[in-house]
């Protein structure tokens, strides 16, 4: 198997003539010596992870927005459940994205998720994003109409030009909050309809997950071409220099969480955050207040 830096290169999507079908849902089986190599390497991460966003929350000056996006139990609550469990709750927050609302709807689609966009010192994670609003829309465009666009008041109207300004506007807004200090990565969690199959029996066959089973996501299934292609018709068109798309083998959960979690560590060791440095009289003022402190327990 490749070593990590190498398959981040491998799993980033460099141009536009991206296919999903080259991408693979899973990278080989794993003995068990490897899952333990694996187990050790995802918690030396995440106490990596850790520590660089204790150092972003106190700098107080850049934010990370991490996007999941992939089909209905392709792994994101459980990757963020994982590689996010040893991180300061105070820095870190996880949106999660349905349908939108009458009130979201009476505004410009990117709206509701301005809104939920980090903060200085944030890390925050979109569980499905922006995104949807070129996947879901477009495998059932007749949700557009419920948006009540100027020009486009039928399905008939909704062409591949609606599709090219939509991708133009998706990467225009990442830009901007790149520039102004947001940073961002985009995992998309490519799972294969077998191994969705396979979920979805486990979730039925099991008490305690039913829960997590909708009879909507055995409707969505029925589209899964459709959704295939509305995905890589989107990654295609919005993986940029600036944020471009990392294809997730999702099919082996460990390996993704693994692979997701080296990402997001080296993104922010890219970033480099730092402890604000005191100024000469700040350090001064804590010095004499170390005395005092020291004095009083004396007593």
């Amino acid at each position: 198997m490749k070593s990590f830096p190498e398959l981040h290169k491998s799993i980033r999507v460099a141009d536009n003539q991206f296919k999903i079908s080259d991408y693979k849902t899973r990278l080989g089986l794993r003995t068990p010596k490897e899952e333990d190599r694996l187990k050790g390497r995802l918690a030396q991460d995440i106490e990596e992870i850790s520590m660089l966003q204790n150092k972003l929350y106190a700098e107080d000056r850049q934010s990370l927005l991490i996007i999941l996006q992939g089909m209905d139990s392709a792994g994101k609550d459980g990757t963020i459940k994982y590689i996010m469990k040893g991180v300061n709750p105070q820095g870190v927050s996880v949106v999660s994205f349905k349908h939108p609302n009458n009130e979201e709807l009476e505004h410009d689609y990117l709206w509701r998720h301005t809104i939920h966009l980090p903060e200085h010192g944030q890390i925050v994670i979109f569980n499905r994003s922006h995104y949807e609003n070129v996947l879901i829309t477009k495998v059932h465009p007749e949700l557009i109409l419920a948006e009540h666009l100027v020009d486009y008041d039928k399905e008939s109207k909704i062409d591949n030009e609606f599709w090219k300004q939509r991708y133009n506007q998706i990467n225009n807004f990442e830009k901007w909050n790149i520039e102004t200090g947001t940073q961002i990565l985009k995992f998309f969690l490519h799972i294969s309809k077998e191994e969705q199959c396979i979920r979805f029996l486990a979730r039925i066959n099991n008490i305690e997950k039913h829960w997590k089973f909708s009879s909507n996501d055995i409707e969505e299934r029925k589209y899964w071409a459709h959704y295939q292609e509305a995905y890589e018709q989107a990654i295609k068109h919005t993986s940029t220099k600036l944020a471009p798309w990392y294809i997730i083998p999702a099919d082996d959960k460990l390996f993704a969480h693994c692979l997701i979690g080296s990402i997001i560590l080296e993104k922010l060791k890219e970033m480099n955050p730092m402890f604000p440095p005191k100024t000469k009289q700040e350090h001064e003022y804590m010095q004499k207040a170390k005395l005092h402190l020291e004095e009083e327990l004396k007593y």
